[in-house]
């Protein structure tokens, strides 16, 4: 018996000797394996600080910008006798997307009768012949053709398929300011203007409502929103609809925490029901916002809470959207897309410019939290210097990249600060489209 015990020791010590005697992985080989579980990353999103209040810590000066010219840009289209765009314009994107070259949801190519059918729905026959008064009821998403169906372009296309549906041509906050032109065959649709695009948005998601009360609504003090996503309720404490930067609500009246602003919905039969809904103040301020350290703070921090959204899909932002909504509880106003955008202000034109020349020329012109920075599709806001570097705020899908020939994006999707070479230290980074390479403009408000 001794013996068996001592041969299956012998047996246990040798095969833990085996074990302990086994040949390493080359140090080489090693690296490989982890290098290839070790994802890369955008180094300014570690270097480069992402807190607000740093960039606006040396701002001395407080600005003051006009509230009613903030106003008349917002009210516009209730003081239209119709709808100002042209049936061409407003036929767009039926001469512009067409069969062979676009994708629908299951990334299959649309067929003619995709084109023709919502063509036909799209009843413009019927082009501004309403002209009526309207508010939207919730944030409601502006359509090119009368569908929630998609045109994608080629998904296996770097920064084509999802999430960048042409059909999303903006989208549009609750309670806000329409005129509608006409209704879609089978009524499900609308086609209105707002204060900054135009397009379809769902029937069921507006209301029309009478001149008399528009006049009441643009004229009454206004209180401006502050804080994303709060529920706004009535007074049996329905919801309403959430709470966005960019928002402007008229006042009731007001205690001593909390507006009462008029707030809309509406009856089973279509009409409209005004109702008084309670805003604690600190979601809200009585009129625009000094532009100063601490308001800018608070404003960014806020529009920081949405990710990157093409067209303000899904509730989120984009690029123009965000820089839009920024401003508007200042009191300026901006136009919807980044080409517009960038027509605003004191212009200075960089095109032809080395990228040395560009930054001298930054340095010297951008003001920070003013000065708007544009390349064709895209646009961000100059918030001063980080190691002798212009820092831009943006709102970005992601970074172009180019290995082997051939296009990638590095994904980013929300909004962040970085240089104007945001993704440099990444392998595949492609100089030649960098935001600085690219660079057409800044324009200073």
């Amino acid at each position: 018996m001794k013996f068996f015990y001592l041969i299956c020791a012998l047996c246990l010590f040798n095969s833990c000797a085996v074990k302990e005697t086994q040949t390493e992985e080359p140090v080489s080989v090693k690296k490989v394996k982890i290098e290839k579980y070790v994802r890369e990353y955008i180094a300014d999103l570690k270097t480069i600080p992402q807190d607000v209040s740093y960039y606006t810590k040396n701002l001395t000066k407080s600005s003051s910008f006009s509230q009613e010219l903030f106003e008349k840009q917002y009210f516009r289209v209730w003081n239209l006798d119709r709808v100002s765009v042209t049936l061409e314009d407003a036929k767009w994107a039926h001469k512009t997307y067409k069969v062979g070259n676009t994708y629908g949801e299951n990334l299959q190519l649309h067929t003619q009768s995709f084109f023709k059918n919502n063509l036909n729905n799209a009843n413009y026959k019927q082009y501004v012949s309403i002209n009526k008064k309207a508010l939207t009821l919730v944030n409601v998403n502006l359509r090119a053709f009368p569908t929630n169906k998609p045109v994608l372009r080629d998904p296996k296309k770097a920064g084509e398929g999802f999430p960048f549906d042409y059909l999303q041509n903006s989208s549009i906050a609750a309670n806000k300011p329409l005129i509608l032109s006409h209704y879609s065959k089978d009524g499900k649709w609308a086609f209105v203007e707002s204060s900054f695009a135009f397009g379809w948005v769902k029937s069921r998601n507006i209301v029309v409502i009478d001149e008399k009360y528009t006049k009441l609504w643009q004229h009454a003090e206004q209180i401006f929103i502050i804080e994303e996503g709060i529920s706004i309720y009535s007074q049996t404490q329905e919801f309403l609809f959430k709470s966005r930067i960019g928002m402007m609500l008229p006042l009731v009246s007001e205690d001593k925490d909390t507006y009462t602003v008029l707030t809309l919905s509406k009856y089973k039969n279509k009409k409209p029901l005004y109702i008084q809904s309670k805003i604690d103040k600190k979601v809200a301020h009585k009129g625009i916002l000094d532009f100063n350290s601490k308001n800018i703070d608070m404003i960014l921090k806020e529009i920081s809470k949405t990710n990157y959204g093409w067209g303000g899909i899904f509730g989120q932002r984009d690029c123009s959207s965000t820089l839009r909504d920024f401003y508007a509880p200042f009191g300026i106003w901006l136009p919807r897309n980044s080409s517009k955008q960038s027509k605003i202000g004191r212009l200075v034109n960089l095109e032809g410019m080395s990228v040395d020349a560009k930054r001298l020329v930054i340095k010297k012109e951008a003001i920070a939290f003013r000065t708007l920075v544009y390349k064709q599709g895209h646009i961000a806001l100059y918030v001063g210097q980080y190691n002798n570097e212009a820092i831009i705020f943006q709102n970005v899908w992601g970074v172009k990249t180019k290995k082997d020939g051939i296009e990638g994006r590095f994904i980013i999707g929300r909004p962040i600060f970085s240089t104007l070479e945001v993704g440099k230290n990444l392998k595949a980074f492609d100089t030649n489209t960098s935001i600085l390479f690219k660079l057409k403009s800044i324009s200073t408000l």
